[in-house]
């Protein structure tokens, strides 16, 4: 989401600056320098910034959500579909106008029917070692943009109390759980490319991967129905941050032992789900040493996070290249520097040139659905 500078929470803008940084080093290992042990156990445990972001998304498009269902005349769909389109379209297409036109930008690896990129679905089955195969969370984060408002709204029409969104993301969450635990036990528990299974069926599934997005909606919830413990809970920002560290490292810890084994599998995506919730809470608590800090550099990270996100791979693929011809090798200090430097810079033109004149525009043309004053209690009880 973005915001102006003014109206920018400093404590999220940290978590998300932090996700970027975590998945662009991990590609870096990945696809660069082909070696774990570039940026130490950070390279292992890197990926985990695209569950972060899970989270983030699921709290932020949430309370937009619910705080919008409780002013009148209520959440217009129109404009909700209309602003996060404008929000994550255009830089997308962008970058997949340049992976089907500039082979050199796919890293040697095919493309998925373009079809697939076009309506959200490259996620369902994707093949490990797919070209723009970092573009499976944008597919389940568009698929959870278009379901959550309509979902919400389905409740309301039903006169469903705020108990049954709980038990719905209960369900969610020990549904999520029982799912991978059948397919480890069917796909990747001694069986001959388990691992290509465990991508393709378990870590690229919209199904099996909605933990984190469920823990952000959990906050939402809480902030817009609970407001009496929310504020009760918002009292202790540094006990939240406090609790989501003493979760968050046992997480890592199990995730970097063997990320795929059963334990990994059923319990890691909650556990994470849990620990980064709690360091969320911590960034929109009073007092919190999370909300407060201003991490320098953390800011413009995170407002050109998702253009950073988009296009750092072909970024990096091409400049490796040049490098190399140059005589830096992935591990040299100059290469990485060059490259890290490169996927920001990417980042930023793309924000600026494509991005900022569609988020104008959307500001123009589609006003937030919390533009307006409360005039009415909550449509759910």
């Amino acid at each position: 989401m973005t915001t102006s500078p003014s109206r920018r929470l400093h404590g999220l803008d940290t978590l998300r600056a932090l996700a970027v940084t975590l998945v662009v080093l991990h590609h870096y290992t990945l696809f660069v320098s082909n070696d774990d042990h570039t940026f130490g156990w950070v390279s292992r445990i890197g990926w985990v910034g695209v569950d972060l972001f899970f989270a983030l998304s699921g709290y932020l498009i949430g309370n937009q959500i619910f705080a919008a269902m409780k002013l009148e005349p209520g959440l217009s769909l129109k404009n909700f579909y209309a602003r996060r389109l404008l929000r994550t379209l255009p830089n997308y297409f962008v970058i997949l106008a340049i992976y089907f036109l500039w082979p050199a930008w796919r890293e040697g690896a095919p493309l998925a029917p373009l079809w697939r990129y076009l309506t959200f679905t490259q996620n369902l089955g994707l093949a490990p070692g797919t070209a723009f195969s970092h573009s499976w969370s944008l597919a389940i984060e568009e698929q959870f943009y278009l379901l959550l408002p309509a979902l919400a709204l389905f409740g309301v029409t039903l006169r469903l109390r705020v108990s049954a969104a709980w038990i719905v993301i209960a369900l969610v969450l020990t549904g999520g759980m029982l799912l991978r635990a059948h397919l480890w036990f069917e796909h990747v528990d001694g069986k001959q490319y388990g691992t290509w299974f465990y991508y393709k069926l378990i870590y690229y599934s919209s199904l099996c991967r909605l933990d984190e997005l469920v823990a952000g909606v959990a906050l939402a919830l809480l902030k817009n129905h609970h407001a009496a413990l929310w504020s009760r809970l918002t009292e202790h920002g540094n006990r939240w941050l406090v609790a989501g560290i003493a979760v968050t490292v046992p997480a890592f810890w199990l995730l970097l032992g063997d990320r795929y084994s059963f334990a990994s599998t059923v319990f890691g995506y909650p556990l994470l789900a849990l620990g980064f919730g709690l360091l969320i809470l911590a960034a929109l608590s009073n007092g919190s040493l999370l909300r407060d800090l201003r991490v320098p550099g953390a800011g413009p990270l995170a407002l050109w996070s998702y253009a950073i996100y988009l296009a750092h791979r072909g970024v990096c693929a091409i400049g490796a290249g040049l490098l190399w011809e140059l005589g830096y090798g992935p591990q040299s200090l100059t290469a990485i520097l060059a490259l890290l430097a490169a996927s920001v810079l990417s980042g930023w033109l793309l924000y600026r040139l494509v991005e900022t004149p569609f988020m104008l525009l959307r500001e123009r043309r589609f006003p937030s659905n919390l533009a307006r004053r409360p005039e009415f209690s909550p449509r759910l009880s």
